[in-house]
């Protein structure tokens, strides 16, 4: 499995009321989610993101309540990956469950920047830099981690076994 786009960047704690702000919340439609992603920290996100763009993170990406609202904005509107240095274990555990790949890795968080086009290997862990020709190892998925996101989320990979 591998993803490749442009990046967005932001810095440490993103929560997820600026994911996906809560007078939103009364929508469970992941359309209309992706239509507010980002808007309370980058109110041009959603006009700028392509099918298949990445997000770049520091610290603590996800934290704030446990909706899973947040990951599904992410991934309705369109993001392939999000990188991070660190992220909240419920954001963490919401993102897979829905099929969202994320990863860990400080080095990739710290030298990437918006703009930049990136390709990752989600097999190997290894995210690629294409803009500035630098290579970062985050951790790779662990199969049964990889089947869930290639079945789009748990549920469907629950059913798929049936």
């Amino acid at each position: 499995m591998q993803a490749k786009g442009h990046v967005f960047k932001f810095g440490d704690n993103v929560d997820t009321d600026v994911i996906i702000p809560a007078r939103y919340l009364n929508s469970s439609d992941p359309k209309e989610l992706a239509t507010h992603c980002m808007e309370d920290i980058d109110k041009t996100f959603v006009s700028k993101v392509q099918q298949g763009d990445i997000i770049v993170a520091t610290k603590n990406f996800g934290c704030g309540s446990s909706r899973e609202h947040a990951p599904i904005a992410i991934k309705a509107c369109g993001v392939s990956c999000v990188i991070a240095e660190t992220f909240a274990r419920i954001f963490y555990r919401n993102a897979i469950n829905i099929g969202l790949p994320i990863i860990e890795c400080k080095e990739a968080a710290e030298g990437i920047e918006t703009g930049d086009e990136v390709e990752i290997d989600f097999d190997s862990g290894t995210i690629r830099n294409l803009t500035k020709g630098t290579s970062y190892q985050g951790q790779a998925f662990p199969p049964f981690m990889q089947k869930i996101i290639a079945s789009e989320g748990l549920v469907n990979y629950i059913n798929a076994q049936q």
